[in-house]
């Protein structure tokens, strides 16, 4: 049976510009990489071939798939990985002609020809698919091994689905739901809160100062991420040129802080930025936390700033009540539906951001179980049939302003939530159920292929 997602799961912290596309590849190379020296196959491999089918390979390019495989061979992994780093691996591979295999096995690198796209082939287990294999110097086939990249960073390999394992993040747990009314019923049942339920399954693997310090890292990363956001100046890489906005509109709300006192919708201008900041920090390939993927990556951190800045008495506890109490309600996504453009489109990334930005805050604010229940209810309700059309295969369009537009809408639903009692006509559960079958009756065009709609639409040039 599935197992609730630890919210480390739903956190992590790597690079971007996609939890899917970059952080999932990157991984897998890294563990097939692994996976070779653990056989004691490394010192016998002359050559590395790697296959990228479906999305992987429609926008692969244009989400830094080919980036994140040179540097997962080398056996780096995107949670320790420094940004520069990676870029003078990439560097130094396609300069060379030569990659050092788990760090270590040097071997020739003929990019066109060991790492093929296949935009026409797709694996059947998931759209975002890729095969490794290695060979012999004499052209024999050493080892190979399938991987699927389900969302959020999380890998899934061919074996693991054939013997039925549970996707990786996942263990027994003393409050075990798989549904918010399972939630819900063990909240009234036990007298505890959403994080406080959330904090005793962490418990199971982890000490409660452990949780904290990593609860803190998580803010951290997603706090240095909407700073750096905020700095970087310049056009965003890829060829659309897409201008970095936040400097500017940091530099305006900072300069004309009395347009405040005119205007109470200047707080809505200050989330609009740091949902920016972070998304285009993400584009550019910076450090981000996926939340629950990198292509959402702003929704969360700024709504949490929101918390941290204009509310009187934000404190530790409440980020931890925050995050804590989204990552629960990710949970459900994940293992209920999907959180992977690729396979049900943007109202898994963008729309499930939402609906748990707006459930850490109003938990954040002291809502009560229902009440959160009700703002994931709204965050995603209004987000259903939201398609991926990113264009140019780049996170830019529409995904930064999307994650701008999808953290005020998380404001609204955590508000429309706080002032009602929690009951409401539409379930979390039937709001949940309705986007996977939204998602299963999508065209495939519109699920992170850059085969349809504004991917379509709007001229690169």
């Amino acid at each position: 049976m599935p197992v609730v997602s630890s919210v480390f799961d739903l956190f992590k912290i790597g690079v971007g510009p996609s939890s899917s596309h970059t952080m999932g590849p990157m991984k897998a190379a890294a563990r097939f990489a692994g996976s070779l020296r653990e056989a004691n196959l490394l010192a016998r491999t002359a050559r590395v071939e790697t296959r990228l089918y479906g999305s992987l390979a429609l926008t692969g390019k244009g989400h830094a798939t080919d980036r994140a495989i040179l540097i997962g061979l080398t056996g780096m992994e995107p949670d320790s990985l420094c940004p520069d780093e990676g870029e003078r691996i990439v560097h130094a591979v396609r300069g060379s002609g030569s990659l050092a295999l788990g760090g270590t096995q040097p071997l020739d690198f003929d990019e066109a020809h060991d790492l093929l796209f296949l935009q026409k082939e797709r694996l059947p287990h998931h759209s975002n698919g890729m095969r490794f294999a290695a060979f012999d110097a004499a052209g024999a086939e050493l080892a190979s091994a399938i991987y699927y990249s389900i969302g959020g960073g999380a890998i899934v390999g061919e074996s693991d689905i054939a013997r039925n394992a549970p996707p990786e993040g996942g263990w027994d747990l003393p409050f075990d739901y798989h549904s918010s009314a399972e939630l819900l019923a063990i909240a009234e049942r036990e007298g505890l809160s959403i994080a406080a339920i959330a904090m005793a399954n962490e418990r199971a693997a982890l000490d409660k100062d452990e949780i904290g310090a990593r609860l803190d890292a998580i803010a951290d990363a997603m706090a240095a991420c909407i700073d750096r956001g905020m700095r970087g100046e310049g056009i965003l890489p890829g060829g659309l040129q897409v201008k970095r906005r936040a400097p500017g509109l940091h530099r305006l709300l900072t300069d004309k802080a009395e347009r405040a006192l005119s205007d109470p919708l200047t707080v809505l201008d200050w989330v609009n930025l740091w949902a920016l900041a972070v998304n285009e920090e993400n584009a550019a390939g910076g450090r981000v936390v996926t939340a629950p993927t990198n292509g959402a990556a702003g929704i969360v951190p700024a709504v949490l700033r929101y918390y941290q800045r204009f509310t009187p008495g934000a404190s530790r506890e409440g980020v931890h009540v925050f995050l804590l109490t989204a990552a629960a309600i990710g949970s459900l996504f994940k293992e209920n539906a999907s959180i992977s453009g690729a396979e049900v489109g943007c109202q898994g990334e963008v729309g499930v951001a939402c609906s748990m930005a707006a459930a850490g805050l109003t938990a954040a604010l002291g809502g009560t179980p229902q009440q959160i229940e009700n703002a994931a209810e709204i965050g995603m309700e209004h987000n259903l049939g939201l398609t991926c059309d990113p264009v140019g295969g780049l996170v830019q369009v529409p995904c930064i302003e999307r994650n701008a537009v999808g953290a005020v809408k998380a404001l609204e639903a955590s508000r429309l939530a706080l002032i009602g009692d929690g009951t409401h006509r539409v379930s979390l559960d039937q709001v949940i159920e309705t986007m996977r079958k939204t998602g299963l009756d999508m065209n495939e065009r519109y699920k992170e292929t850059s085969l349809g709609g504004l991917a379509v639409n709007v001229v690169e040039c």
